[in-house]
């Protein structure tokens, strides 16, 4: 099933997966993603790994989720250093394992990647993958990323909605935005895309934070704000494990409480490959969900 075809006025939770990095990790890693899919989740996102480290078993994932448990998969693809032609192998193999939804991103470079000259590499930007895919002829329902504080590499927020737009133009379905911590943020975002013309569903990213060191990797990640009230949080409840995941996933439930009471209907949980955590948050949401 196309997400296009899911996004209504119905509230629902969506969770977002990671693949393992070796072979060795890859029961525990599918175990843990079985156990989040049982949950049957309005869909399920499955990442692709810096520079495409972890590429190879994105599709593995999602296959297993979509035709075991007939919860519908989004497969990343980022072409950050990869050729067309490694494109084209992987639009194909999605295509063979039946998947339909695609978030195409640009991907995040890895350390090694950071001194290179880029200027020769096939795709420098996610909007040429997104015009490869949509020149492939995939039938895919097409994803992208948006950062509803700003992009990293952007020089101002005017800027980064203009290219935001080149890429919904170019055939994006809908968004998913970066991680925040502070709601007004996502609202203000969403009131500035809409007056560029920006129409397409954005789902809003929520990031619970259960242990305190991924604060430090939150804000390196996306620049993300921490309100007081987050670093309060943190401060009282980062040195005890226990604390810091019940105040965390606490947290992260009151933004999407916030958010479907403001409208927002469809909401993205990066869980991590924690099926307990996903659990906790759609079990607090129960009667909300419906």
């Amino acid at each position: 099933m196309k997400l296009s075809e899911l996004f209504s006025d119905k509230l629902s939770l969506s969770f977002e997966v990671f693949p393992p990095k070796t072979d060795m990790a890859f029961d525990s890693v599918k175990h843990a993603t079985e156990e989040i899919a049982k949950l049957k989740p309005a869909f399920m996102s499955v990442t692709y790994g810096a520079g495409g480290g972890t590429s190879k078993y994105t599709l593995e994932i999602a296959k297993n989720i979509k035709q075991r448990y007939g919860v519908p998969t989004l497969a990343h693809l980022t072409c950050v250093s990869s050729t067309k032609e490694t494109v084209r192998e992987k639009i194909a193999q999605m295509q063979e394992a039946g998947i339909e939804n695609v978030m195409a991103l640009r991907g995040d470079l890895t350390p090694e990647m950071e001194g290179l000259d880029r200027s020769k590499w096939d795709y420098k930007h996610a909007i040429d993958l997104i015009y490869d895919i949509k020149e492939s002829g995939a039938d895919f329902c097409i994803g992208g990323a948006c950062y509803p504080e700003i992009h990293p590499e952007s020089h101002n927020q005017a800027e980064d909605i203009k290219y935001l737009k080149e890429k919904v133009d170019a055939g994006l379905s809908f968004l998913t935005t970066q991680m925040f911590f502070d709601n007004n943020l996502l609202y203000n975002f969403l009131y500035k895309i809409r007056e560029a013309g920006i129409t397409v569903p954005v789902i809003p990213g929520i990031m619970p934070i259960t242990n305190a060191n991924q604060v430090e990797r939150a804000v390196k990640l996306s620049g993300s704000f921490m309100p007081q009230r987050f670093k309060s949080l943190v401060d009282k409840f980062g040195s005890s494990p226990d604390a810091m995941k019940q105040a965390g996933i606490a947290y992260a439930t009151d933004q999407i409480i916030d958010l479907f009471a403001n409208g927002i209907t469809n909401v993205h949980v990066y869980s991590m490959n924690k099926p307990d955590v996903a659990e906790k948050i759609q079990s607090n949401l129960s009667d909300i969900l419906g």
